[in-house]
């Protein structure tokens, strides 16, 4: 097959420099270690969320108050995966497309990209309050008939999706940023909203400082404003007078030619990201009929296993733009080497990950307020579920060099299998067997065992359709 045209540099010289001819592990780890901390980041909104629930305090009126807390915002979840799969989705498909017009050395076309992203960003604002305004209720009662985790869960939901603009903005203008290599400013505009997000929690949620104690409230109000300190902070990166990209305001203007090109990649990217609060709400239901507690146990485990996944999601994002370029840059050589080392290093994230989880298990689940019960069952999912990581690892890595080799949907038949084929019809299955409070978390693992097969299948033959050569 006849190799895509070699491309003249990216005019801004550093960054083409760096993404054209710096050795590939080095390449690969300078882009990703600011992206891992920046994923880490993220991943802390929720922990410390739910860390900072569990122990709100008991009234006269309520017991148990902070796991019924922690129980809202599981059922929670997929409303704000939800909003992050809109985000993400659409930041992957301008991350692959900037990056490969960057390669191609046609900077004015790449910004426009950028600008048409963020038209759509608003566009799923939009959405989302309206469903903040007329969804939410019907939502969250449709998962539980627990009043007070009903109230708990409505009101989180609705200040998340009435001031999600914040996220829609800065995940958008995070992934243009990465395109041009320019990591560490997403790095630090990761910090600034999770550091925000970290000092506010207790503040609003306990009425320190002479706030009033605003409960589940409380978490989420600080939970907007990091994400709004996020987006105000890498838009001045875009206003000031060194700007990343120059974008216009004729550049939100929306293109059928630009729009096309973004959703070819974003479309797949946004429904594969949609199938996680999908499988989230879908799991909900399947351990609410094993117990209350089960599905506690569940938002436990998911954030703490989102904690190992976002160095590997790090790791995805500095991969797609690299492969991005170099293809558009017609240099396959380099694209088997990025392709060799994620994968290697995701393995020894994922390794520490295990380690981790595995040998320290009752000592960090031990940090949330919760149950004996709900204790015990977040134990057995974790020892059960991490050796699925391994898998999980190489699934990330893979899913993201289909997406910046243009083959969305293979990417999205992988997290099929990974979240929806495979672990909903087993989880369902094992919650009817007698053992089904230990059994029901192996459907995890079996997903990702599952898919990872599919994806090494489904990468050979991407990489022989693009005539990517070793």
């Amino acid at each position: 097959m006849t190799q895509i045209k070699e491309a003249g540099t990216l005019t801004g010289g550093n960054t083409a420099d760096k993404m054209a001819v710096m050795p590939v592990p080095h390449l690969l780890l300078n882009m990703a270690f600011p992206m891992m901390l920046s994923m880490l980041g993220q991943a802390l909104y929720n922990v410390v969320d739910t860390f900072y629930v569990s122990r709100i305090p008991d009234t006269a009126e309520l017991s148990g108050a902070g796991e019924m807390a922690i129980n809202a915002l599981t059922l929670a979840f997929p409303v704000q995966m939800l909003i992050m799969a809109l985000g993400v989705g659409t930041g992957v498909g301008v991350n692959a497309l900037v990056s490969r017009l960057l390669g191609m050395n046609r900077r004015r076309e790449a910004e426009q990209a950028a600008g048409n992203a963020l038209f759509v960003s608003l566009l799923y604002f939009l959405a989302m309050f309206l469903f903040g305004l007329f969804g939410t209720e019907a939502f969250i009662e449709s998962q539980t008939d627990n009043p007070t985790i009903a109230a708990f869960g409505i009101s989180y939901v609705r200040i998340l999706t009435l001031f999600s603009l914040g996220t829609m903005g800065y995940m958008c203008l995070e992934k243009v940023t990465i395109a041009t290599g320019r990591t560490r400013i997403t790095m630090l505009t990761q910090i600034a909203g999770a550091l925000t997000n970290i000092l506010l929690d207790p503040v609003l949620i306990y009425g320190w400082l002479g706030f009033p104690a605003l409960g589940v409230r409380g978490a989420a109000i600080a939970t907007v404003i990091g994400q709004f300190v996020s987006l105000i902070w890498i838009g001045t990166y875009y206003l000031g007078r060194k700007k990343i990209l120059t974008i216009r305001l004729s550049d939100f203007r929306p293109s059928g030619h630009i729009l096309h090109e973004l959703y070819r990649i974003g479309v797949p990217a946004i429904a594969m990201q949609i199938l996680v609060p999908l499988m989230s709400y879908a799991t909900n239901l399947i351990l609410g009929g094993i117990s209350e507690a089960a599905v506690t146990a569940y938002g436990i485990y998911y954030k703490l296993q989102n904690f190992i996944f976002m160095p590997g999601y790090g790791l995805n994002n500095a991969s797609i733009p690299i492969i991005s370029y170099n293809y558009g840059a017609g240099r396959t050589d380099r694209i088997r080497q990025t392709i060799r080392w994620a994968l290697i290093d995701v393995s020894v994230i994922m390794l520490i990950g295990v380690v981790l989880l595995e040998g320290w298990t009752e000592p960090i689940v031990s940090l949330f307020a919760v149950t004996e019960e709900t204790e015990a069952l977040c134990v057995t999912a974790l020892r059960i579920i991490v050796w699925g990581f391994f898998f999980a690892g190489a699934n990330i890595i893979l899913q993201g060099v289909c997406q910046a080799l243009g083959s969305g949907g293979f990417s999205l038949l992988i997290s099929l299998v990974r979240l929806i084929a495979v672990p909903l019809p087993a989880a369902l299955f094992l919650a009817h067997l007698p053992e089904a409070r230990t059994a029901v978390w192996s459907a995890i693992p079996a997903g990702e065992v599952c898919a990872c097969v599919l994806a090494v299948i489904l990468v050979t033959i991407l990489l022989k359709r693009k005539a990517v050569k070793s």
